[in-house]
Parts: structure tokens; sequence; C-alpha cells
């Protein structure tokens, strides 16, 4: 078995990456010549950690096959001198990976006294917001505008590894280690793309709330909310997501929120039907216990379809109902709207529900 040990400069990050990155911290990565434990093995183990103003990156590589339980071991003696594990898919393939083979060798390590951070799972969260065409480390380091020497997949190099303990070949051998170095040195870049869910997350502080007036494509004068906010933490890039209510634009400093303002009149839905008459000739219900002043020939029993009152007024949509009364322009219609009063618009704490329920939102498309 070989260990690589080298040490590079390491350039002080931001604060976000700070808060997650220590020297209580690891990142690992696995190099193996299959998806299963039971008929594949890790031939290659990567960590990245820091001390001082270095960073410390470790190769744990097996010369061959049956250096495998040396790997582990001397990964494993490593790692129990972190508190926090950061790792990409870590979670889903490398931990489930390593469990199995300490069990096939008889090695007793637990990982429950760890804290996990896997970028991958976390990444995934956001699909709807990023929009790429895969979550792989390099898609999303493309995305980000790393840059790597490595041009392998980690299955394109298993005949690599396959030819190396055939041969020992130098070349062979250095490709296996670059990719290695490449995905291990690469995830601390890959850090800042976790502050977009630290944002959703309530990571901001609302700078100002108005409402605009717009020009519509079909030239018809509207109105919208726009909502600006300060984000905690520095953005690595900037991203936009479009609904058809909203429009977000996730700038590195400051986020901005475009809600369009529904100007009109709108039906509230009575909850308990059956205690109301509808009254065709004014298109609303009213209470049974008034209704006995109308003519039975104007009024019939409500139904839950047409048992509203309605109300014109200014309203913001919502995509539950969090927020009450609850509004809708049609009795099935998923997206209801509330009132957009002046008491909402100068509270910071119901802006600030309202832009978790729309963050929410967009996670979740």
């Amino acid at each position: 078995m070989k260990h690589i040990s080298q040490k590079i400069a390491y350039v002080e990050q931001n604060d976000f990456v700070n808060t997650i990155f220590d020297e209580s911290s690891i990142f690992f990565d696995i190099e193996t010549t299959g998806f299963s434990p039971a008929t594949s093995i890790v031939y290659l183990i990567g960590c990245l950690r820091k001390q001082g103003d270095e960073l410390m990156i470790d190769q744990f590589f097996a010369e061959n096959k049956e250096d495998e339980k040396e790997v582990l071991e001397q990964f494993l003696a490593l790692l129990s001198q972190s508190r926090t594990i950061i790792s990409f898919n870590g979670i889903g393939f490398d931990l489930p990976f390593i469990k199995a083979k300490c069990v096939s060798y008889g090695i007793s390590y637990s990982f429950s006294r760890f804290g996990c951070i896997d970028i991958f799972k976390e990444v995934s969260k956001l699909k709807s917001i990023f929009n790429l065409p895969n979550y792989k480390q390099k898609t999303i380091e493309q995305f980000l505008d790393i840059k790597r020497d490595d041009i392998y997949s980690g299955g394109e190099l298993i005949s690599v590894y396959e030819t190396y303990i055939a041969t020992h070949d130098s070349e062979a051998e250095r490709l296996l280690l670059l990719h290695n170095y490449e995905d291990v040195l690469g995830m601390l870049d890959l850090i800042p793309i976790l502050s977009y869910q630290k944002v959703l997350n309530g990571g901001f502080h609302i700078k100002s709330a108005e409402i605009s007036n717009y020009t519509a494509y079909d030239g018809t004068e509207r109105k919208e909310m726009i909502l600006t906010l300060e984000n905690d933490f520095i953005l690595p890039k900037r991203v936009s997501f479009q609904c058809n209510d909203y429009y977000i634009i996730w700038n590195q400093n400051e986020t901005r929120i475009r809600v369009p303002v529904y100007d009109g009149e709108l039906k509230y839905f009575h909850e308990n039907y059956k205690d109301y008459f509808y009254l065709p000739e004014e298109d609303m219900a009213i209470h049974k216990s008034v209704a006995t002043f109308v003519d039975k020939d104007y009024r019939q029993k409500a139904k839950a379809s047409n048992c509203y009152t309605r109300k014109t007024s200014r309203f913001l949509p919502q995509f539950y109902p969090f927020i009450t009364p609850v509004f809708q322009k049609n009795y099935k219609d998923k997206v209801s709207y509330f009132e957009l009063t002046n008491d909402f618009i100068s509270s910071n704490k119901e802006l600030k529900r309202y832009i978790k329920h729309i963050f929410d939102h967009a996670v979740q498309k």
C-alpha cells in the first residue's frame, strides 16, 4: 500500500465556507472497482484536512487487491481525528461501501459519532432551482466554473486500475491518483453551492418591499410586489427561477422576488355551506339566520361551489392556504390568495413568512 501525503497552502475562504470547514472537518472520497462491496474493492481513498494555514491531502492507494484492508485501516485511523465528514454522495455510496468492507474484514468501526455533510444530497434538494442536466460532481464543478485536469470518470478508471495492478505502470498510477486528488480537493470549492440552501432556509434580511407598476406582454398595466433581500452569505453564482406566479433572482449579495399582485374581485368560500343559502340574483351566499328575510323564490340551498361572498381588493398568491382569510377565483383552484394590506407589507415577520412560503414552493416544483 502507498500513502501519498501532500501539503498545499490554504487560501482563506469566505465566511460561509469557514462555518463548515475547519480543523475538525475532513473531506473524503473513495475509488472502487465496482458498485457492489461484495464483488468489488476499495483501491483508493483520498482525504482533505486543514492544519493551520495548510491543506493536508492524504491518499491511501492499494498497489494490489490484497492491500484493501490496510487502505481501510489507514483511512479509519486518520478519520478518527475528525468530528465532521464531508463527502459527495458519501451517505448514499461511500460510507455504506466502507461499512460493508469493515464487516467483511472484521474491522470494528462506527460512524455514528460523526456529523455528516453530503454535498450531493444537499444540492439534489434544489434540482428545480439549478436545473442542471445531472448532479455529478464534474457537472456541478462546471456550473461553478471550477477547472480540473482530470478528464476521466470513476467508471472509466476501473480498467486503468486493472492495468496498473498487472503492470504497475506509472502513467496509470498518475491518472488514478489525479482523479481522486481533484475529486477530494474539488469538494472544498463545491462548498459555496450549499449557501443557496442557507438563504432558502431564512439566511437573509429584508431590505425593501414595494408595490410597482409594470406593463404585461399583452400591453395591459399591472402591479407587482418586489421584495429585495440581503443574503447573509455570498452566493457563488447568479441563479434565476421563474414560475407562472413569481420570478426569483439570486445574485451574489442580494435576492429579488417579483410577485404579481391580483387587483380585482375574488371569492371567499365558506366551509359550512349547509348553513347558507345562495342568492343567484346577487351571486353571493348568505347565512340561514338572515336568509329568512329573502323570498324563497330568490334563494336556494348553497353548494360548496357557490357558497361564497365576493371582495374587491389587492391580493397576493399563495400555494397552500397559510394566510387567512383565503380567497379564490374558482372553487377548485389550487392557487389561492390573501388580501394585500398595509399591515402585511409593513410587517417584517409576515413578509419573511411569505418569502419562506415562496422559497418552499420553488424547491418543490
